[in-house]
């Protein structure tokens, strides 16, 4: 007999509209000023999805990062992205780039040339996941994995999950994490749910892609081992993503796109960067 406890709801936060980057529009449902943080996640922003004319694109141009990881996953559109340290590529829809900026890097991440002249969609979202305190100063990596490389677990009643990290049926998702992270895809037919074990020490959360609770964030409880995401329209299907990782525990000082452990670990990060110790983006 299982002896697994599903989790309650602790919070239903939405997601917050404001620009970012070069101009564009995010739904934002933390950081915000009802929710900081959900540890070891400082950040989840939906881009779009952005009907967008000729000229109209805009992204991130030239910016820094220290001190944790950026996750990127594409939906609709494509973004390209070069660094001070010489990568530079390019995803579509259903990629995953997983970059650890660790000790520092200039990071661009653009719509494509052909969206920026003629426009088009652009729909995907950007996560933040903070490093523990002793990896906050490894060196740059780039995982990166086109959509085909990304398992796909499927069940009987139409449930489907694309599994970019963690571990679902014993299907291990392809990005390897600093600690225990799951991030999954989920798209659940009218009338279905998703069992997913969590370890109840980790924290949880579900985001609305589509459907009902659309651009709302759930907060789940510290009450059991099981998170259960439900569709219960009787005809539309609904995507979500579901979150969630082993908490830090450290302390945090941030600015920007720089989070350390300390004040003093801050201020060194800000004047690295000024005296152009992060490199730049060789064009």
């Amino acid at each position: 007999m299982s002896t697994a406890r599903q989790r309650t709801v602790e919070a239903v936060v939405p997601a917050v509209r404001q620009l970012e980057g070069g101009g564009f529009e995010v739904r934002r449902p933390f950081p915000t000023a009802t929710l900081a943080q959900v540890d070891p996640f400082l950040l989840l922003d939906h881009m779009g999805p952005m009907d967008l004319g000729p000229g109209e694109a805009k992204g991130a141009p030239d910016h820094p990062h220290r001190g944790f990881e950026t996750v990127t996953y594409m939906l609709d559109g494509a973004m390209e992205h070069e660094d001070s340290a010489g990568h530079a590529g390019r995803i579509g829809p259903g990629d995953v780039q997983w970059m650890t900026a660790g000790s520092g890097v200039i990071h661009s991440e653009m719509p494509v040339e052909t969206i920026r002249r003629d426009g088009g969609t652009v729909h995907g979202f950007q996560v933040w996941v903070n490093l523990p305190a002793k990896d906050k100063m490894i060196a740059p990596r780039y995982q990166e994995f086109a959509a085909g490389q990304i398992p796909e677990v499927r069940h009987g009643d139409g449930v489907r999950v694309r599994v970019i990290a963690g571990k679902v049926d014993k299907v291990r998702g392809a990005v390897e994490t600093h600690t225990p992270v799951t991030y999954l895809h989920v798209t659940l037919p009218p009338r279905t749910h998703l069992d997913a074990p969590v370890p109840a020490s980790q924290n949880a959360m579900a985001y609305g892609i589509s459907g009902s609770g659309e651009g709302e964030l759930v907060v789940y409880a510290h009450d059991g081992d099981v998170v259960r995401v439900t569709n219960d329209d009787e005809t539309e299907a609904r995507h979500l993503l579901l979150l969630a990782g082993e908490p830090l525990g450290e302390p945090i000082a941030r600015y920007g796109p720089f989070v350390m452990t300390t004040k003093a670990q801050l201020v060194e990060a800000v004047d690295d960067f000024q005296a152009g110790r992060f490199g730049a983006i060789a064009r």
